[in-house]
């Protein structure tokens, strides 16, 4: 979580179907929750305060980007659609992401209760609820906090890996994997790389959600390096 001089107090929520993750900004101070349980969730202090920014994810991989000159807010459904298995009783919504010139097309329905409890948990300073968006709309969000040239963010938990790669200010790809474990994880991305021609050997891979120490010493294997945002 980058620290801002203009927000005193910030929140940043992950939330999956395993449990939650969360980063705390006070100040010039920020704290990492690591992976925690579902039954933890309004015991938490955390949790039962106000801040001045609250953002909240859900690692939906129902998630598809569209140029937003090719966007259709009537076709929305039937283009997530295309990409995704969707239930008749899924909702679809979208968000723009005007850094690349892109909308977010999204379904939060993955049979889930507990981004709905934390939105109603945890409020703003002016006691707003927040929105829950997807994973991938923080991810390409946060990629121009990766240093390098090459940005490569991720987060993986569940069984999905939600992965988006860009060279400057140009996105190369955003896209979410079953990757059965985190070696599987570790496979998409090498693919992604390879078929875009860049080299772990150089490159900083950075990752959303955290990582065990295997799963850190593992990337830093094949990667110049590892860090977390």
């Amino acid at each position: 979580m980058e620290y801002r001089p203009d927000i005193y107090s910030r929140i940043s929520i992950q939330v999956s179907l395993s449990g939650y993750s969360f980063k705390v900004q006070q100040g010039d101070t920020v704290n990492a929750s690591g992976w925690m349980g579902a039954d933890r969730i309004f015991t938490t202090p955390e949790l039962l305060r106000r801040y001045d920014l609250v953002e909240i994810s859900l690692l939906t991989p129902k998630v598809t980007l569209i140029p937003k000159h090719f966007f259709s807010a009537q076709e929305i459904r039937s283009a997530l659609g295309e990409v995704v298995s969707l239930r008749d009783t899924d909702s679809v919504d979208f968000v723009e992401v005007p850094t690349y010139g892109s909308v977010l097309v999204y379904s939060n329905s993955i049979d889930e209760s507990l981004s709905r409890a934390v939105s109603q948990t945890v409020f703003t300073s002016s006691g707003d609820h927040v929105k829950v968006l997807p994973e991938m709309y923080y991810i390409l969000s946060d990629l121009g906090r990766c240093t390098d040239y090459n940005k490569i963010l991720a987060s993986y938990m569940d069984g999905y890996l939600h992965l988006a790669i860009a060279q400057g200010k140009s996105l190369l790809l955003a896209n979410v994997f079953e990757a059965v474990d985190f070696t599987t994880a570790e496979y998409f991305i090498f693919l992604a790389m390879n078929r875009l021609q860049l080299n772990a050997e150089v490159s900083t891979i950075c990752f959303r959600t955290p990582l065990t120490p295997d799963q850190e010493m593992s990337l830093y294997r094949y990667f110049k390096a590892v860090e977390q945002i």
